[in-house]
């Protein structure tokens, strides 16, 4: 059928647990597949959309957390300058974007999630 390849990559991508907890709500509406090999489209794509969505979230950490760190450092030295009606932002944007672009951010992020499917 058309939707073997499909399937064939959303279940070699869903989490295992995702895709138990899916497979057992269906059980508990008679839908339930012998094998998770087997795994009707109404629960594979919901397990894979989960997983991705996880996948997803955990990147977005990993991108803002040193984002999080020079706003922490940009505002406590703001701060014991004495400078407490500057806005901490307007200096560490620039900081960001520098350490974005140094890091080569873009490529880091776009391997990162090519890697994330291999």
């Amino acid at each position: 059928a058309i939707t073997d390849p499909f399937r064939e990559f959303m279940l070699k991508h869903a989490r295992e647990k995702d895709l138990a907890l899916f497979t057992a709500l269906a059980a508990s509406r008679g839908i339930a597949p012998a094998a998770p090999e087997q795994a009707d489209l109404r629960t594979l794509v919901p397990a894979f959309m989960i997983s991705e969505l996880r996948r997803g979230f955990e990147i977005g950490f990993l991108i803002a957390l040193p984002f999080l760190i020079i706003d922490l450092i940009v505002a406590t030295i703001t701060m014991s300058m004495g400078m407490m009606m500057m806005p901490p932002t307007v200096i560490s944007l620039p900081f960001k974007v520098l350490f974005f672009v140094l890091i080569d951010g873009w490529s880091m992020l776009a391997g990162s999630l090519v890697n994330s499917f291999a």
